[in-house]
């Protein structure tokens, strides 16, 4: 098991090259099992979730390489399999982006239940209704989800959640009503960059859709799907870390592919906050002052503040001059990080969904315990600023969603390393 050691105090300045969207690039993976002919994917992230993703399209069918550009092919050689079995998806939650692929075009969708992230409860049950309301056919089997259909068919579709809408659960409706007969209307659909993206690669491949980015998606079922080249949008959830890692720094960054229209409520927060952000020809600029105000923020579905920045934001905020309010609803008890933030000075009371953040004027490093990815991303903040060294230990959940991140931080002024534990 590894850790990243970090030596507070260094002042980031230089540019960084934001990677390929996580989160578009697995559902853009997935939708590979829907096409005839090779994909060839650019700007994925070599994570450990696309590896994973990667394995199971493999198991799948999928045969997949690199080349020496870093372009991701993909091309279905086997049609046989449509079991997703527990040892890989029990992993990586968006595993479940196999789901809607497969049942459109195998007919049958045998998938595990999900893993991922332990930050509360995300039931799958939008993923089963919506398919469910396609025509497909559902029981519960040893622990998978069974879902079989002769032939989906268009149809209204509503994925309004308790939460919101759910981004994998659009993913899966948008990617089997390609191949369903008829039109399918999404209702209450997820509005993120990243089912735009999705959307985008679909269409390329021959899909009729409209309406991507808005709460309702139109999509005119047809036979076949080509493969097509795409490139991946550019990770808004990494671009924002380093936007943080800037400000708390008082730092000077160019985060070369980032784009503000993906970050509009995050980055009207981080100005509220002091920080400078502009939109240059390469990229986002970042730069702030050296006294940080408080503020009130709540995570909402996009377009409003993105919950996987929330943890990184609170770091910052244990700075600001004055008590600022994080509430969460989308994940409540996305809220593990706070324990580990206290044990290096961050004055913080937690009731509920809501953390009541009192500024102080330093944090203290420490040896302190990743939970999940984005915790990971908090701490790693924390210890750039924080007065001696941290340790952040369980490197592995930082690996899921960035790639090379210490590599990325080095380059810029941060004294960080990566180590063997033990």
């Amino acid at each position: 098991m590894q850790m990243f050691e970090i030596v507070g105090g260094n002042r980031l300045k230089g540019a960084i090259n934001i990677s390929g969207a996580k989160n578009a690039a697995l559902p853009i993976m997935a939708a590979s099992i829907l096409v005839e002919g090779e994909t060839i994917l650019r700007n994925v992230p070599d994570l450990a979730d696309v590896q994973q993703m990667i394995a199971l399209l493999n198991k799948l069918g999928v045969k997949t390489h690199r080349d020496q550009d870093g372009a991701l092919h993909l091309k279905v050689e086997d049609e046989m399999n449509a079991h997703a079995e527990y040892e890989l998806v029990s992993k990586m939650r968006a595993s479940v982006c196999v789901l809607g692929p497969l049942l459109a075009k195998r007919r049958r969708a045998q998938v595990s239940m999900p893993g991922g992230c332990a930050i509360g409860d995300r039931p799958i049950d939008l993923h089963v209704l919506g398919l469910q309301t396609l025509g497909a056919d559902f029981e519960l089997v040893g622990g998978d989800m069974l879902l079989k259909a002769k032939k989906l068919k268009g149809a209204d579709v509503f994925l309004g959640g308790p939460f919101g809408s759910s981004v994998t659960a659009t993913a899966n409706v948008l990617m089997a009503a390609t191949l369903a007969q008829g039109k399918t209307i999404i209702s209450a659909a997820a509005c993120e960059p990243e089912i735009v993206d999705l959307a985008d690669f679909l269409i390329a491949c021959g899909a009729q859709i409209t309406g991507q980015g808005t709460p309702e998606i139109t999509i005119e079922g047809v036979d076949t799907l080509q493969g097509c080249e795409h490139n991946v949008i550019a990770d808004r959830i990494e671009a924002g870390t380093f936007m943080i890692a800037g400000a708390i720094t008082n730092g000077d960054l160019e985060l070369r592919g980032a784009r503000i229209d993906h970050l509009r409520a995050f980055v009207d927060r981080l100005r509220r906050v002091g920080v400078n952000i502009e939109q240059g020809e390469k990229g986002i600029s970042v730069s702030s002052a050296r006294r940080l105000e408080p503020v009130v923020i709540t995570t909402q579905p996009y377009p409003g503040f993105p919950t996987d920045l929330q943890a990184q934001a609170m770091t910052l905020l244990c700075l600001a001059d004055g008590n600022s309010v994080i509430t969460e609803k989308i994940f409540p008890d996305r809220f593990l990080h706070v324990a580990e933030l206290s044990r290096m000075g961050a004055q913080l009371r937690k009731e509920g969904p809501v953390v009541v953040i009192q500024g102080v004027k330093k944090l203290i490093g420490a040896q302190v315990m990743a939970s999940d990815l984005r915790a990971s991303a908090a701490l790693i903040l924390a210890g750039l600023i924080a007065k001696g060294t941290t340790r952040v230990h369980r490197a592995y959940h930082i690996d899921r969603g960035y790639e090379k991140i210490e590599e990325k931080l080095s380059a810029v002024g941060a004294n960080i390393r990566r180590l063997n534990e033990g």
